[in-house]
């Protein structure tokens, strides 16, 4: 158990420009951006259409801006093809599949307490 006093361990949490909370998580931490990144993980190198048709309830300028997120975190690669018509796939970079193992252990527990938190069961 921490030996700092209340006062003293909640401060970590109060920069927000250096609370690790609020500055990583909150990248990877939206309604798509871990479902993306399950769907690479799953499938490896993944064009956008299958994306989209993986995850339908999420609009193409939505998964357009997430994807870029995604990027610009390090968290996917976006690699462009040379080829007529042009082809687009994501994937995990290193760091993103750093991310993966915390993720499935979300997901565990996500299935193992869905009906005691929504009410509702899976099957």
């Amino acid at each position: 158990m921490n030996s700092l006093p209340l006062q003293e361990n909640l401060k970590k949490f109060t920069c927000i420009g250096t609370c690790p909370v609020r500055n990583i998580l909150s990248r990877f931490s939206g309604k798509w951006a871990i479902l993306i990144l399950c769907v690479l993980s799953e499938n490896g190198p993944t064009r956008f259409s299958t994306i989209s048709r993986a995850i339908p309830d999420i609009s193409p300028k939505v998964l357009t801006e997430t994807l870029k997120g995604l990027e610009a975190d390090g968290l996917i690669l976006r690699c462009l093809y040379p080829e007529v018509p042009p082809r687009v796939e994501y994937s995990l970079t290193e760091m993103g599949e750093s991310l993966m193992p915390i993720i499935n252990q979300l997901i565990t527990w996500a299935l193992d307490h869905f009906a005691a938190i929504t009410g509702k069961s899976l099957g």
